[in-house]
């Protein structure tokens, strides 16, 4: 399965085929698969993390800048003693301006995203792997809640900026961690393993002022240390455009899950998704509206 993206003009985008390879080796031997029990244990992502924490982890960062074609210019001036600290480093406010017009959904992070509607059996077949949201949240009584709604998945890449922020004002309830393996959020894994029932993840609801109670997850990806959320407390009050929290080495998702008849999506987003295709949004940006009467 190969990723299909195109960005908000409707241009298709252009995808690295290198680590496809290196997944499909993974994913799709025998060899690759005793490989696979190693790399997607906790354990294994722990000692990565603590590389990548480490000084010695900063000979990779000249390498990664010049393949990701990143340009430093848009963050803020640093000294990175580890690879962690260039991989979480931080834009400059004016690089990725937030839409404060409270009616419309903006993004929580740079990504490519695709959106879901939630059926009444709350089962999602994507990129051919098929879950219930209630096994995602493992909670049936909460999944409920959001039956005729939306399911959406902002899927980032290593190249992605890796912190994320709340999309509207309002009050957080407490941090639900479940525990799980590393797997990498790429297509090819989605073929091999179902990782948002096996990922390890965090969820809270926020009870924001225009959109109604939206669950916010975050999923841990291959090599991925540490989920870092700011706020872990039931009730902090967040304000629109706050950062959240960010994500150590390796790709990682952000879900988002809304009730029936709260949002409406822009209509390319929409449209991309339908065509399988998913959308290149940054951090801040409309991507969809408030439905009236909400």
């Amino acid at each position: 399965m190969e990723y299909k993206v195109k960005d908000r003009k409707g241009n298709i985008i252009p995808t690295d085929g290198s680590q496809k390879s290196l997944l499909d080796i993974l994913y799709k031997t025998a060899g690759g698969n005793i490989a696979l029990k190693g790399l997607t244990s906790p354990v294994v992502s722990k000692a990565a993390g603590a590389f990548c924490n480490s000084a010695f982890s900063t000979q990779m960062i000249p390498a990664f800048i010049k393949k990701a074609n990143i340009d430093l210019t848009e963050y803020e001036p640093a000294f990175y003693g580890s690879y962690n600290e260039f991989f979480t480093r931080k834009i400059k406010s004016e690089a990725r301006p937030v839409d404060m017009t409270p009616e419309n959904l903006v993004s929580p992070c740079d990504s490519k995203l695709t959106v879901y509607k939630i059926d009444e059996d709350s089962i999602f077949d994507i990129k051919g792997v098929s879950y219930h949201v209630e096994e995602f949240l493992r909670s049936s009584k909460l999944a409920q809640k959001y039956n005729g709604g939306w399911f959406c998945i902002f899927r980032l890449e290593v190249s992605d900026y890796h912190r994320y922020m709340y999309i509207d004002n309002g009050v957080k309830s407490r941090n639900v961690h479940i525990n799980g393996f590393y797997h990498t959020v790429n297509p090819v894994a989605l073929e091999k393993a179902d990782i948002y029932r096996e990922n390890t993840r965090e969820f809270t609801v926020l009870h924001t002022e225009n959109f109604g109670k939206v669950i916010h997850a975050e999923v841990g990806a291959m090599l991925v240390g540490r989920i870092k959320n700011h706020h872990r407390d039931r009730g902090y009050s967040f304000t629109r455009g706050e950062e959240k929290g960010m994500f150590e080495f390796g790709g990682s998702t952000v879900v988002l899950i809304f009730k029936k008849d709260t949002v409406k999506f822009d209509d390319d987003i929409i449209s991309n998704t339908h065509d399988g295709f998913e959308t290149v949004v940054k951090m801040g940006e409309k991507i969809g509206c408030k439905l009236k009467g909400e």
